[in-house]
């Protein structure tokens, strides 16, 4: 007979890995470890709340238009702070 599961949140791989299916709280004083740095990379919320400016949708019909198209795709991702500015800010 197959081991059916009835928990959300469980152990699998013999311990090694948690399966959160279900919800995780954390209680006031609790500490985590080991997630130095990982956040630095997630957009604030600032950033989550601006809107891109307005683009129209493509109506290229050759590769040139559409990559002048894209290109302009790009530069309004920019303007809102969603990508770099240059190569070198984005590491």
């Amino acid at each position: 007979m197959s081991e059916m599961r009835t928990t959300k949140n469980y152990f699998a791989h013999g311990g090694s890995v948690l399966v959160i299916g279900g919800k995780l709280t954390f209680l006031p004083g609790a500490t985590v470890e080991g997630m130095e740095g990982l956040m630095e990379s997630l957009p604030t919320a600032e950033l989550m709340e601006q809107k891109v400016s307005y683009v129209t949708d493509s109506e290229a019909t050759t590769v040139a238009a559409l990559r002048e198209d894209f290109n302009g795709l790009l530069a309004a991702l920019r303007e809102a702070g969603i990508l770099s500015e240059n190569e070198a800010s984005s590491e």
